[in-house]
């Protein structure tokens, strides 16, 4: 079975529920699953005032490591309709990588929140998607087989390109059941995608 990374950044704790519910999904596939996040690129004290959430269990990945698994979905919140400073940080250090051509191949994905509805998760996931085809991989989005992104009867994340969540403007909002069963249903999507390639 593949091996899939989950990397993601998350200020405020909503894109890291989002990576353990794709990691979940991923983990139904058969697939290893590791969860790791970006480091903090904001001065502690800076971060401490915002209340960011600073006490994550997943462990500061490597740029290095990307090269040790069939499968990258990378997660960050939207920065004004892209990815954030901290995760665009991490994968412009990946040149040595993309040189090598060591991520072509891979199978790839993204996921991402905003404070509204239509506060860029589109143009982010783009973003991280368009980096993820630069270093030559092969990206698996989140098709309508999840239904749950077409419901009128509640707020919901979700796009053809990948899970999303819809925190508030206050980050009051955690990802919604919905939102969670879109994130795993990638997972799954992208793991069996990578168990097919590389069993």
């Amino acid at each position: 079975m593949s091996k899939v990374l989950v990397l993601y950044y998350s200020s405020y704790g909503h894109i890291e529920a989002m990576a353990d519910a794709i990691a979940e999904g991923a983990r139904a596939t058969g697939a290893t699953v590791d969860i790791k996040r970006v480091p903090e690129t904001v001065p502690k004290e800076v971060a401490e005032g915002a209340h960011f959430k600073l006490d994550q269990k997943a462990p500061i990945a490597v740029v290095n490591d990307l090269a040790d698994y069939d499968a990258i979905i990378v997660g960050t919140p939207t920065r004004f309709g892209r990815m954030s400073s901290q995760m665009a940080a991490f994968l412009d250090q990946a040149g040595g990588l993309w040189m090598k051509g060591v991520l072509n191949g891979k199978v790839g994905g993204a996921f991402t929140s905003s404070a509204s509805q239509h506060g860029g998760q589109e143009t982010t996931l783009f973003s991280i998607i368009t980096n993820l085809l630069h270093f030559g991989l092969t990206i698996v989005g989140l098709p309508y087989s999840h239904q749950g992104q077409m419901t009128l009867d509640e707020i919901v994340g979700g796009a053809p390109y990948g899970a999303t969540t819809i925190a508030g403007s206050q980050g009051q909002r955690q990802p919604s059941e919905l939102d969670l069963q879109g994130a795993r249903h990638q997972g799954g999507l992208i793991a069996k995608t990578a168990n097919k390639l590389f069993d």
